[in-house]
């Protein structure tokens, strides 16, 4: 039974990961306009190594 509510967990939180990165696009675009990046594809890559790891 955790192990179904561990995977839920992690599947709603790399959903949400995927929306934030969405939605900070604009603000993703700016900052590399400015000279620096935003490290959300760094936090979406764990996210997915976790998700992918419970599925095995």
């Amino acid at each position: 039974m955790i192990s179904r509510v561990y995977h839920a967990t992690l599947f709603a939180l790399y959903q949400l990961c995927i929306v934030i990165g969405i939605v900070a696009m604009p603000l993703a675009i700016a900052a590399r306009q400015a000279g620096f990046t935003l490290p959300i594809h760094r936090v979406l890559a764990t996210v997915e190594d976790a998700y992918e790891a419970t599925q095995r």
